[in-house]
């Protein structure tokens, strides 16, 4: 909503200025569409050839996201601590036989089925359930834990990174290219050098309309909207680390509210909940009493 908000701010501060202090748009909108092709066509040929098909569909699932605000809400992550504590409780007083089918096959598991927003991120529900399945193969020096699950979170984050270092790859270049664009305005211009003064002036105020809106798309539309799929990509990673702060931490020998309660540590501000918040969803969670 505020990205929406911010480029109507954006179009109605940079035009308007130009409108009040007596710029005709008339020239813009003649030029705009020749320009837009030039500029923008050779952003998207550029950015096809420097990028994979993955990232390319990345940027656009990234872009939606850019808008629509990070996946993860305030009740995913108690869902998150609630299946973790459920899984790591059934670990602890059950002993590893009794996790092993809900870790093996996840989509049946009654445990795993409680949360089915959480069930839909298979990154999340792979990381839970290959670091369970080293616990019950007795790898349990959790600092080797810890090392391996930090290796898989950097691997992912790095991936899930490449789509906004690509759109701000593309905002970098957009100012060349529209002096590219620019250029050959200017040279189309010296081709009709004989033309009366009018003609020439609207002509080179033509071609500066593409400096102009290869600099305005860079750092008005293109830029900011790659730092905010790169701010969002950060802060769904902290989803992920409460798993790795959870699991460590049971791996130290802690019962699974203390556990919980170091991951709850980990949630953003804005999305955690108070340690009496936590306390009745945890109280909630079906088979928590066992």
């Amino acid at each position: 909503m505020f990205q929406i908000i911010g480029i109507v701010v954006l179009f109605t501060m940079v035009f308007g200025s130009f409108i009040i202090s007596g710029g005709k748009m008339a020239v813009v909108l003649s030029a705009l569409p020749h320009e837009l092709m030039a500029i923008g066509g050779a952003g998207v040929a550029a950015f096809m050839i420097s990028n994979s098909v993955t990232v390319i569909k990345g940027t656009g699932g990234g872009v939606a996201k850019a808008f629509a605000g990070p996946k993860w809400k305030a009740g995913d992550y108690r869902d998150l601590l609630s299946l973790l504590f459920l899984l790591t409780k059934t670990m602890k007083s059950k002993g590893v036989i009794a996790l092993e089918s809900h870790i093996e096959k996840p989509a049946e598991s009654p445990i795993f089925a409680r949360y089915p927003r959480l069930t839909k991120d298979h990154f999340a529900i792979d990381f839970i359930c290959d670091t369970l399945r080293m616990m019950t193969m007795n790898l349990e020096d959790p600092h080797q834990v810890e090392d391996a699950m930090e290796k898989q979170l950097e691997k992912h984050h790095h991936e899930a990174l490449a789509p906004s270092h690509a759109l701000q790859n593309l905002a970098d270049a957009l100012p060349a290219l529209g002096i590219v664009a620019a250029v050959l305005g200017v040279i189309k211009t010296m081709g009709s050098i004989t033309e009366p003064p009018e003609v020439l002036g609207a002509m080179i105020g033509g071609a500066l309309v593409g400096t102009f809106l290869g600099v305005f798309l860079a750092y008005g539309m293109v830029g900011p909207i790659a730092t905010r799929m790169k701010a969002i990509v950060d802060e769904e990673a902290a989803f992920y680390r409460i798993i790795q702060s959870v699991l460590v931490a049971h791996l130290h020998g802690n019962a699974a509210q203390i556990s919980v309660e170091i991951g709850r540590g980990d949630i953003p501000s804005q999305a955690q909940p108070s340690f009496l918040e936590m306390e009745e969803a945890l109280t909630a969670a079906p088979g928590a009493e066992g």
